[in-house]
């Protein structure tokens, strides 16, 4: 029984450490966007949970997807991927079509998304047009595997990324704090 407890107790501690990873990655390229656009006397954009909810089910979508010449921030335009279950994930983070028609969606495929790499891709590329507008105040952004995922939102009902109000309803999820606060509960509950 101890032993069943140790190797519980180990999987929750390893799960914790790559969602931290994750978290961080997203995070450094949140502050290298918004240092670029700092660079060109733009505002910064700030975090939108259901762009971010929006942003992890694309990455998750893409994670067993291969970097290629034709994928991620190489794509040509016009050719980007179709996401044939787009209703679907718009459903999972309570979003629909209306409300993120003014939006964009940009994958990158950065091997072991290293971290100058991550960040180039996006602001050295046919990325930067959007990086660029003004138009754009939010984003959301979310990681799987090789996989980087910039969903960029605007303060308009077309591309706000929120139905009906503002007013965020919860569809981020569990947070890190909460996520951590979890982990100590079954921590303790098996001392």
């Amino acid at each position: 029984m101890a032993f069943f407890r140790q190797l519980l107790l180990l999987s929750l501690l390893f799960q914790s450490i790559l969602i931290i990873k994750c978290d961080e990655e997203e995070d450094n390229l949140l502050q290298g966007i918004n240092q670029y656009r700092a660079s060109l006397n733009l505002t910064a954009l700030t975090k939108n949970d259901r762009a971010d909810c929006l942003a992890d089910e694309i990455a998750d979508q893409f994670k067993n997807q291969p970097c290629t010449n034709s994928t991620g921030s190489k794509t040509v335009p016009g050719t980007e991927p179709q996401y044939s279950d787009y209703p679907n994930l718009l459903t999972k983070c309570h979003l629909n079509v209306t409300t993120t028609r003014d939006g964009q969606i940009m994958p990158a495929c950065v091997p072991n998304l290293e971290r100058s790499l991550v960040l180039s891709n996006f602001t050295r590329s046919q990325y930067s047009g959007y990086l660029n507008d003004t138009k754009f105040t939010g984003v959301g952004i979310g990681s799987e595997d090789n996989w980087i995922v910039v969903v960029l939102t605007t303060n308009t009902p077309e591309g706000g990324y929120y139905v009906g109000t503002k007013t965020d309803n919860g569809a981020s999820g569990i947070s890190n704090i909460s996520y951590m606060v979890f982990l100590f509960i079954g921590f303790v509950m098996f001392l």
